[in-house]
């Protein structure tokens, strides 16, 4: 095998394959190389050092482990941890403690769409240790329908239909004693108006109508209508890409050079542009995706790795996606069943 070529999990045979899962193991435990000596005892196969050292100096040479600095220990490379989850790794299961947690934190009950999937986002990097991510649905669809609910003294609830069937229900105060009427009146008006429209588009031209007066609309409606409408509106464009967490990438540096690389990560994270290109691409594809290190230069310059799917709507539509950045050593077995539920928990929701 060619140095730096991507050999097949195949073309290794079992002695290989069993030190490079040994290997990756003890990296993704400690982060730290490990030499020929503790892996012969590890193995517990009476393998001598020497024999390791061998194989390790072929998997060095397909491209596969890298000597850090001079130690005399070994870690895997990025396209060795892609060839280790692809073709190695085996998956497990979510406990049912994490079960409960992905289900009690993104239930939307009297939540916006936005903020069931900020909670989602925020319990996704606790439990993984890592930074949460979620591309939210955007707001650019075409409406069907608006509507205001009486929750009780002083509140409401409004709930916006858009044309692919996302519903995003959202908890207004309105003043005491309102009458029913008032609410009916609010949603009257708007699913004259909004229907076919986006929400930017029904909030231009409601605004331009209750500016020039042509709403005919009293002071107390006109209030809820505004009010409904941006509450609907908040968080603009940017609420497109949610992250939480980052400083849990943090937990893991040892070196001012890991500092510096992880500075140039938080940089894309605030510019977002090059984040939502990468998360847009992930909505086309199907089930959980693997970015390791290098293989996107997002991450090849931060030295992390992402763990992402997407999730859809009750028309079963990808409508956005969901995962988590990490070291390169994250938890690959855990994490991915985890991120996997939680898009399913979302789809489940968004229906």
């Amino acid at each position: 095998m060619k140095a730096n070529s991507q050999p097949l999990i195949t073309e290794l045979n079992e002695r290989s394959r069993d030190i490079f899962r040994h290997i990756v193991d003890a990296y993704v435990e400690t982060g730290e190389p490990i030499g020929s000596r503790t892996l012969s005892r590890r193995l517990n196969q009476n393998l001598s050092p020497a024999t390791i050292r061998n194989v390790m100096a072929d998997l060095e040479e397909a491209g596969l482990l890298m000597a850090p600095h001079t130690s005399a220990g070994r870690i895997p490379t990025d396209v060795g941890l892609r060839l280790f989850v692809h073709g190695l790794l085996e998956v497990g299961g979510i406990s049912e403690d994490e079960r409960r947690s992905i289900d009690s934190q993104c239930a939307a009950a009297g939540k916006s769409v936005a903020q069931a999937l900020e909670e989602a986002t925020a319990m996704l990097s606790g439990l993984s240790h890592c930074a949460g991510l979620v591309v939210a649905p955007k707001t650019e669809r075409p409406l069907k329908h608006l509507e205001f609910v009486h929750l009780g003294p002083g509140r409401a609830l409004v709930v916006m239909v858009t044309d692919d069937g996302l519903v995003e229900n959202r908890v207004i105060d309105v003043p005491l004693g309102l009458p029913p009427a008032t609410l009916v009146a609010a949603s009257n008006y708007l699913n004259a108006r909004l229907v076919g429209r986006t929400l930017d588009e029904a909030k231009a031209a409601i605004g331009a109508d209750i500016e020039s007066d042509r709403a005919q609309l009293d002071e107390l409606t006109k209030k809820l209508v505004e009010a409904g409408l941006a509450t609907l509106a908040g968080g603009g464009k940017d609420s497109a890409l949610i992250v939480r967490g980052q400083a849990r990438l943090l937990e893991d540096v040892t070196a001012l050079t890991d500092l510096e690389r992880l500075r140039a990560l938080f940089e894309a994270l605030e510019t977002k542009e090059s984040m939502l290109r990468l998360l847009e691409a992930t909505r086309a594809g199907e089930g959980v995706q693997i970015y390791i290190g290098a293989e996107n230069p997002l991450f090849g310059v931060s030295g992390c790795s992402m763990i992402v799917a997407p999730y859809q709507n009750s028309r079963e539509q990808i409508v956005g996606a969901i995962g988590v950045i990490g070291p390169t050593r994250i938890n690959y077995a855990r994490i991915i069943p985890m991120v996997d539920y939680t898009a399913k928990v979302i789809g489940r929701v968004l229906g």
